[in-house]
């Protein structure tokens, strides 16, 4: 138990450059107690109690601003920062060494029984106010952009942005990296990508009639003498 309580501090300290000492750590990081108490409630779920994890779950809720289903599957190595609306469904499931932001919400799409919430592999960061919804899986090493809205399968390595989202990127150079890759601020901008493509296109055409002009004055000129 406390090597593994050694570890969930470890990660706080690796991912955030605002850490300054484990007391801080200890009594001021809510997604670190809103895992701890996840556990807790976890533990009791799977032996098929129903009220008790619950009510764990919201106390950790109003304790920390985060809401985690008794019944979600967390790994290891989750870093919950600073954690406000963070929202994980019943049966999502979380790999190992995740980061994810404030906001955050792993949901589903509907009523339906069974697996209805993602499933977030290793390494992944999901970044502030993303919504990932649906029974799907998000590869490893993958990012998700900040308010992006994910509906259906991310690749593994990929950099995903927008609403709905899109694969904007496939093992690019950054996220090809062996560690977690917390860059979320330097992504891809599609939109914008298609505004400069035609505006290329409209400086082209632009060109092209300003030279067709000259030649057919050319011409003209030409038939006059």
């Amino acid at each position: 138990m406390f090597s593994r309580i050694k570890r969930d501090i470890d990660v706080v300290f690796d991912r955030d450059p605002a850490a300054k000492s484990v007391w801080e750590v200890l009594l001021c990081y809510p997604g670190l107690h809103a895992i701890w108490l996840h556990r807790i409630a976890h533990y009791f779920f799977k032996r098929g109690w129903v009220i008790l994890p619950r009510m764990i779950s919201n106390f950790a809720r109003f304790l920390t601003g985060i809401e985690i289903h008794p019944g979600a599957t967390i790994g290891e190595g989750l870093f919950i920062d600073h954690g406000t609306g963070v929202v994980i469904g019943e049966t999502a499931e979380v790999g190992n060494n995740v980061t994810l932001y404030q906001g955050v919400t792993l949901g589903g799409t509907g009523k339906e029984k069974g697996k209805r919430h993602p499933t977030v592999g290793d390494n992944v960061v999901v970044a502030s106010g993303a919504k990932v919804l649906g029974s799907f899986k998000v590869g490893d090493h993958s990012k998700i952009g900040a308010g992006s809205v994910v509906l259906k399968e991310v690749p593994p390595y990929s950099t995903v942005v927008g609403i709905p989202g899109k694969v904007v990127s496939m093992y690019g150079e950054k996220v090809n990296r062996p560690d977690v890759d917390l860059e979320h601020g330097l992504l891809p901008d599609p939109e914008m990508e298609m505004i400069m493509c035609l505006q290329r296109t409209v400086l082209r055409l632009e060109n092209k009639v300003t030279q067709l002009e000259e030649e057919l004055k050319k011409q003209n000129d030409g038939e006059s003498l």
